[in-house]
């Protein structure tokens, strides 16, 4: 059974079965003590005493006659009273140091061994006890590594037995991750059903607008007011899109194939030449057979989000932006490399976070609406995979992805 504690700590069990052992050696300990000193005691109040004495008044030959513990006895010729009183305070000397000897040795030993199977019972009884805690603890540990710990909410402990301060903190676990749960399912349905009711009026906002400029009688104030009203409503529907994405990114992938990126580098290469072109920028590929499994339209969002990141976020005529892939430690891995003004290493991990940009631009003047690395974020999670990224020296951003590798 696992322990509670990190590798170099002692364990929560450890310590209750060493304070348990430790508090029955005391209490032995003490016993054994007692035991010897009443047991001294005893034995120095009921042991042999010799009173030996010579009985003036008693004539009787062949000795003397002595009173040994209120009894007479005769003392044969020839020996001293003195004599047979020292020997019987040797005698009751050793019997004294034999029996407390032998109460110690046995009292210790016995001691060892009943300790021993203490601690050993109270180490399968604190197993016993903290087990719900062991339950409560993988719990949150498998929420903790999930890569998107929302999708493992509704992992339950669930823990039965009778009501007491473990069952209770299992509940309030629970009860927790409910909740959150709730939150997380509330807030991704929101963001889905706004996307959604807010399409509706931007294209038909777009069409009166198509109209108004297409009309014979259109100015020229009215010809660029409507393109610019395009543009807004362009960006506004490729912001509403990115929403949309993002919203189903984060939900569970469950049905999956094999997808080659190195097929989906070569199309989004092909697809976003043109703007590459009236950028300036030179989009170079190198494309490796690298296998893994998934959603093909949004792994192929990936690449094209990083892609339209690096030609966008470039440093104008002259720049560049190289992908490749390969398979790489049992990992499919995408590298979309571009040039570009520096970026601060502080600023690395916001770039992932919705509507984050280096610069102060808002979202109607913007280059992009800021969704780009989160949706590839949340994709890659989606398939398992991580996502990084690091500034390069010379300017620019190389970000990396690596997913499960597929067989090919």
């Amino acid at each position: 059974m696992p322990t509670l504690g990190k590798p170099g700590r002692i364990s929560l069990r450890a310590r209750l079965t060493l304070t348990y052992g430790g508090l029955f050696f005391v209490a032995g300990l003490v016993l054994l003590g007692a035991t010897y000193a009443l047991f001294t005691q005893q034995v120095d109040r009921t042991g042999t005493r010799v009173l030996a004495h010579v009985d003036k008044q008693s004539s009787a030959p062949g000795g003397t006659v002595l009173e040994v513990n209120g009894r007479p006895q005769r003392v044969p010729a020839g020996e001293r009273p003195d004599d047979l009183e020292t020997l019987a305070r040797k005698q009751h000397d050793e019997l004294r140091a034999a029996a407390t000897e032998s109460l110690v040795t046995q009292g210790s030993l016995a001691l060892l061994v009943v300790g021993g199977a203490a601690a050993g019972f109270g180490w399968l009884i604190a197993g016993r006890v903290l087990a719900p805690l062991h339950r409560v603890t993988e719990t949150a540990r498998r929420i903790a590594r999930a890569p998107a710990a929302d999708r493992v909410l509704h992992e339950r402990i669930a823990l039965r037995g009778p009501h007491d301060e473990v069952k209770e903190l299992a509940d309030t676990f629970d009860t927790m991750v409910e909740r959150l749960d709730r939150s997380f399912d509330g807030q991704r349905r929101f963001v889905a059903n706004a996307s959604h009711e807010l399409r509706t009026p931007l294209t038909l906002g777009r069409a009166l607008v198509e109209v108004a400029m297409h009309r014979k009688a259109a100015s020229p104030d009215v010809l660029r007011l409507g393109e610019d009203l395009l543009q807004i409503t362009s960006r506004h529907e490729r912001l509403i899109g990115g929403l949309l994405l993002l919203a189903r990114s984060e939900n569970e992938i469950t049905g999956r194939a094999p997808v080659d990126l190195a097929d989906v580098v070569a199309h989004v290469a092909a697809r976003t030449a043109p703007e590459a072109a009236d950028a300036g920028i030179t989009v170079t590929t190198d494309p490796g057979e690298a296998m893994t499994g998934g959603d093909a339209l949004l792994l192929e969002r990936v690449v094209e989000n990083l892609v339209e990141n690096g030609i966008r976020h470039n440093s104008g005529d002259g720049g560049w932006v190289r992908v490749t892939t390969a398979a790489r430690d049992g990992r499919a891995v995408l590298e979309v490399v571009n040039s570009g003004p520096p970026v601060p290493p502080y600023e690395v991990p916001g770039l992932f976070e919705p509507f984050r940009r280096l610069d102060a631009d808002r979202v109607a003047t913007a280059k992009g609406a800021g969704l780009g690395l989160s949706i590839v974020q949340s994709i890659v999670r989606a398939h398992d995979g991580d996502v990084t990224a690091r500034p390069r020296p010379e300017g620019g951003l190389a970000v990396t992805v690596a997913l499960p590798a597929a067989p090919p």
